[in-house]
């Protein structure tokens, strides 16, 4: 009788789960670093601090606290409910009521992070966050020029703000026909991430098997972002945790993510991707944006100043794209250009580069022709945009 031949191993396909590289903690360190610079360079722009944008940002705080009262509406209705059945029914030496209340609370602000939702439903609302965006690149280009005047032009990239501005806007996210359409496709895509979120957080309350929800469900979010072994390690320490924190660690991971896709949308309502080059372009680049998105999702969470630091990271954002992307060519060689984008080219590179060293990395990864001198942007700083 033949011996039963041993299972082979593909250690490549094992070695490609247990890979981090793209979600590296020097990475996500990075993004970090480039919250603080990228918030400090779009700060530093004077078209920020127009009447206009004044105006917007008085606005920003009025919406800011129309959703702290949008949110406090179920909770106070039960607040009611509860103190008219303190009449029929003594309260005073039972907590069950305290804890329902804290619990509405717990479900609205992380579970389905209700807060956050209408804050990026905004920018189906009005196109203040775009224009923000599209000033702000334009900022830095300008910045750049100037920072680097005594260079040889020759060795300057390329402008960003000049092309992409030609670029005709459409929904990035879910390709929408129409603002309407564009709203209530991103309303039932979080509608759908809620009722998941609800779905299991009621089944981790389930007799026996309910602790190894959580877990199993941090297992199966973060396996394909940061490899098999991360994910393992995250699954073993979710089986300790205390369900409130696990949920508050699943939740700013996922509302992360998102609002840094929300962030990025005046750049893929430009340069279109298609979903499966969007995949790779997002893949590459997971650990940085990360670090990038993790900081500011902190602050947004701030109530009333939430609304405002989410304008300030769009135009952070601005900054971010000029480090981790080329400089755009003409719109009829967008295709192209996209296409070419999947992978992050000069990610080593960049990682290694020290902070005040960032403008290099063009120069590093696409050497200049001799003799072609960086477009200037054609628009003065605080000039209105077309």
């Amino acid at each position: 009788m033949d011996s039963l031949e041993k299972p082979k191993i593909d250690k490549e396909k094992l070695k490609k789960q247990f890979d981090v590289s793209h979600f590296g903690l020097n990475a996500v360190l990075r993004g970090a670093q480039l919250t603080l610079v990228g918030a400090h360079r779009a700060l530093q722009n004077p078209a920020l601090f127009t009447s206009q944008i004044y105006k917007q940002a008085a606005a920003a705080v009025m919406v800011g606290l129309a959703i702290r009262l949008v949110v406090a509406i179920p909770v106070t209705g039960v607040r009611v409910l509860l103190w008219a059945l303190s009449f029929v029914v003594s309260l005073d030496s039972v907590t069950w009521d305290d804890t329902i209340v804290e619990g509405l609370n717990f479900i609205e602000e992380y579970v389905l992070q209700i807060p956050f939702f209408l804050m990026t439903l905004m920018r189906y609302v009005a196109p203040t966050l775009d224009n923000m965006f599209m000033d702000s690149l334009r900022w830095v280009d300008l910045t750049y020029v100037q920072k680097h005047k005594q260079d040889d032009p020759g060795s300057l990239r390329d402008m960003y703000y000049p092309n992409l501005k030609l670029y005709k806007t459409a929904d990035g996210s879910t390709h929408s026909t129409s603002t309407a359409e564009a709203i209530s496709m991103f309303v039932l895509r979080f509608a759908r991430k809620g009722a998941i979120s609800l779905a299991v957080f009621g089944l981790s309350y389930l007799p026996l098997v309910g602790r190894f929800v959580l877990p199993a469900a941090s297992f199966y979010t973060f396996h394909k972002a940061v490899g098999l072994g991360p994910a393992s390690v995250i699954f073993g320490t979710g089986l300790f945790l205390p369900r409130r924190y696990l949920v508050i660690f699943l939740q700013s991971y996922f509302s992360s993510r998102t609002l840094m896709r929300e962030l990025l949308e005046p750049y893929f309502s430009r340069v279109r991707f298609t979903k499966e080059q969007k995949k790779k372009w997002f893949r590459s680049r997971e650990g940085l944006l990360f670090g990038f998105a993790v900081g500011f999702y902190v602050l947004v969470r701030i109530p009333l100043v939430g609304v405002l630091v989410y304008g300030i990271a769009e135009a952070s954002t601005a900054y971010l794209i000029t480090k981790i992307t080329d400089p755009p060519p003409p719109p009829d060689q967008a295709a192209e250009f996209a296409a070419s984008q999947q992978e992050w080219r000069n990610k080593h590179e960049f990682l290694s580069l020290s902070l005040d060293s960032l403008d290099s990395i063009h120069r590093i990864s696409r050497p200049r022709k001799p003799g072609l001198v960086a477009d200037k942007p054609s628009t003065a700083p605080g000039e209105k945009l077309e």
